[in-house]
């Protein structure tokens, strides 16, 4: 159907000044509609902003002992990254005062190394003075695994799609709360970056990220169905098991510096609630049994007959039952006994700390039932000890 030409100014009139009272937001008809699942259009222009959140003032602290450091602003870490390119070349991307510059029009940079779960901290800097609007404004993007985008923005005061907002996990959700210092000032970024967790074809734990700006929670456990992209809902499915970081060229010259990952354990199809956590009983007996393997191993490694290798022996009982093990405590139990009773009253001291090392152990057992309590051995070091006094001091 024709639209007339007076009814075609006009729609363009409303268009407009929905679009400066949306503050710049986005515009409609624009990302993928809602689905089951999902109530907001992809960069829905009608989806809320985050509220405004004063951030604390800037401390900075040096990475962990067991940081892998990407970028500490020297020539020698620049050699860790690469243009993102199908062949590995240098990146365009420059070094100026201890800072990593995005050269506009250069192409995304990469790490050399990959990995997959982490703790990752970054920080940036959006251009000042600012120039441009909405997604035109010190635009950048961190992405985990090269795939997944926490959006880099200056949004200070800049209003734009709220799931293209600054610590957006982009196209997917917005950020809690806009925590952003000034353009010019340096955002601080902490990122625990978890995959999803598939058993061949079947999501077995969906993969997250939660994110803190300025110290400030902008996305909490935030579900990752898959990639990240615009205008494109994610879809479901499992990601690499490890990848490089990329940050975006988007046009802006966004600078980035002090750059570290600390790598995380890989969850597990046994995992009910993640790694920390309610298990299922099964999860949990396995779980147990792997601890105890671990306990027992350590003790091989003790001195063969030692009181350090039968308590550590002892501990393992803690976490699977033996009934080996169970009887050899028992034995060590009667044997300190047997040792503080075979000596004068004058000498018994000598034999304080050996025998209290027992018993502790052996008290322990036997209040959480592990060993029986009315057991004769125990019961006999336990009188042996109170009469000493021992279990005061």
């Amino acid at each position: 159907m024709k639209i007339s030409s007076l009814i075609f100014p006009l729609f363009v009139a409303m268009f407009i000044v929905a679009t400066a009272q949306a503050g710049s937001t986005g515009q409609p008809f624009y990302g993928d509609v809602p689905d089951a699942t999902h109530p907001w259009c992809v960069h829905d222009w009608n989806r809320p902003q985050p509220p405004r959140v004063e951030p604390k003032p800037l401390t900075d602290a040096p990475p962990p002992a067991d940081a892998v450091v990407l970028f500490d602003g020297t020539e020698a870490s620049l050699a860790n990254w690469e243009a993102d390119k199908p062949q590995s070349e240098p990146t365009k991307w420059v070094l100026k005062e201890g800072a990593l510059l995005c050269v506009p029009k250069s192409g995304f940079v990469r790490t050399k190394s990959k990995f997959g779960d982490c703790q990752l901290h970054i920080e940036w800097s959006a251009p000042m003075p600012p120039q441009g609007e909405s997604q035109g404004r010190g635009n950048s993007g961190i992405f985990l695994e090269g795939i997944v985008e926490c959006q880099v923005l200056d949004n200070y005061d800049n209003p734009t799609y709220a799931d293209g907002f600054a610590c957006s996990i982009y196209g997917v959700c917005p950020p809690l709360a806009n925590a952003l210092r000034p353009p010019g000032e340096w955002q601080q970024i902490d990122i625990t970056f978890r995959r999803p967790v598939y058993a061949g074809n079947k999501l077995v734990h969906p993969g997250y990220e939660t994110v803190y700006c300025n110290g400030i929670l902008v996305q909490d456990k935030t579900q990752l169905e898959g990639g990240t992209g615009h205008m494109g809902r994610s879809r479901p499915g499992p990601l690499p098991e490890t990848g490089p970081l990329k940050l975006q060229d988007h046009g802006n010259p966004v600078r980035f510096r002090n750059i570290w990952y600390r790598p995380l354990p890989p969850r597990v199809a046994a995992d009910d609630e993640g790694i920390h956590g309610p298990m299922s009983e099964q999860a949990a007996a396995a779980k147990r049994k792997e601890i105890a393997v671990m306990v027992r191993d350590a003790a091989a490694k003790l001195p063969a007959g030692s009181l350090d290798q039968s308590l550590r022996l002892a501990e393992s009982l803690v976490y699977e039952k033996d009934e080996a093990v169970a009887k050899s405590v028992i034995a060590l139990a009667a044997k300190t006994t047997a040792n503080v009773k075979q000596l004068p009253s004058d000498k018994i001291n000598s034999l304080k700390n050996e025998t209290k090392r027992v018993w502790n152990a052996m008290q322990f057992l036997a209040k959480f039932k592990i060993i029986d309590p009315s057991e004769a051995a125990w019961t006999e070091l336990d009188g042996i000890v109170k009469s000493q006094g021992w279990d005061k001091h």
